[in-house]
């Protein structure tokens, strides 16, 4: 009797298992697949270098140079003022 439900136990943690490695395989194709048909339809542009030879991402650093700058010099003023008080 215990060696009966024992096998039936196994069966079943077999099949659970079986049955969820296939469908994560599954899974892993699709999305593949749904990857591969964002990438040919809805694919972006690069972008074009402008006349100055800066790309985009370069403006975005410059501007990021300039906000620490202006941070930078904000804070050490603020330590200036309060070191009168």
């Amino acid at each position: 009797m215990e060696v009966n439900l024992i096998f039936e136990s196994l069966k079943f943690m077999i099949l659970g298992m079986v049955t969820v490695f296939v469908f994560l395989a599954f899974m892993i194709y699709i999305l593949k697949l749904q990857t591969f048909i964002i990438q040919k339809f809805f694919s972006e542009e690069k972008s074009s270098v402008s006349n100055s030879g800066i790309t985009k991402e370069n403006n975005d650093v410059v501007d990021d140079t300039q906000l620490v700058a202006v941070i930078t010099a904000a804070i050490i003023d603020f330590k200036k003022s309060s070191k009168g008080n």
